[in-house]
This record gives C-alpha cells, sequence and structure tokens, in this order.
C-alpha cells in the first residue's frame, strides 16, 4: 500500500469536508446511518483517541461554564471545585443550578452542609457511589 504525501491527504480531507459538510449535531445520513461530524458513522463507534479529545474539551466546557456561572468558585480548593465540574459535566450547568441550597452553602463556605444538600437530592440516588464520593470530598477537600 502507497503512503500518502502531505499535499494529498490535505486534497482528500478538503474534498471530504465540501463533499460530507459539517454537523456538529447527529444526523440520519440518506441511507438511515446516525451520523455525525463530517460523514462519521455513529454505529461503527468512535477511537479511544476521539473519546479521549471529546473528554478534554467536555471537560474544559464544564469548567469554563462552572466559572462563568459562580463568582465564587476561586474561594474553593481544587477538589472542591472539581465537585462542581462533576456535577455539571453530569448534569449540564442549568441541572446544577438546580442545586441552589447547595450552592449557596458553598458560596457561604459551609461544605458539610452542601455535601448533606447533595446527599439528600433525588441526583443522589441515581448516581449513588459518584455522590457519595462527590458528597466526601465536598466535606474534607481531599482527593479519594
Amino acid at each position: 500500500m502507497c503512503e500518502l504525501t502531505k499535499s494529498c491527504e490535505k486534497e482528500i480531507l478538503t474534498i471530504l469536508r465540501r463533499r460530507e459538510g459539517f454537523s456538529r449535531m447527529p444526523y440520519k445520513c440518506p441511507t438511515g446511518h446516525l451520523t455525525v461530524g463530517y460523514g462519521h458513522n455513529l454505529e461503527c463507534g468512535i477511537s479511544a483517541e476521539a473519546a479521549e479529545f471529546i473528554l478534554r474539551q467536555d471537560v474544559a466546557s464544564a469548567v469554563s461554564a462552572v466559572k462563568n456561572a459562580f463568582s465564587w468558585w476561586n474561594q474553593m480548593n481544587e477538589v472542591r471545585l472539581f465537585v462542581l465540574v462533576d456535577m455539571c459535566f453530569n448534569l449540564g450547568i442549568s441541572g446544577l443550578k438546580r442545586f441552589k441550597k447547595m450552592l449557596a452553602a458553598c458560596a457561604a463556605g459551609d461544605y458539610e452542609a452542601a455535601a448533606e444538600e447533595m446527599l439528600s437530592s433525588r441526583w443522589a440516588v441515581q448516581v449513588g457511589a459518584r455522590a457519595r464520593e462527590n458528597a466526601s470530598m465536598m466535606k474534607s477537600g481531599k482527593w479519594p
């Protein structure tokens, strides 16, 4: 099998981008396959490298959302900030904002009350061990 030159690879990518078009949201292609990006068939899955890239982008988005939503975020240590980022990653920023009592406790620096509020939620029942570990981290300010 021959190697592709950089210029050949560039042409292939340019033509495929033009022909496929870009869609950031999944859609059904004309043959009925769930597709995203530049014609990537999601039914074929994604590589570990693509998943890692997406994870890093999603984490960066969650960090940015938390920092933009809460002016007091910089009063927390990294562990407690992580808890909010993890909840944002899991629930979205609008879901995280529904934890009004927990967020008020965080803003006041009352991390024990924040942990209790986390554990008394429907979310805690749904995610189980994740919520218990996050509550412990919120309370202690230490990594597990």
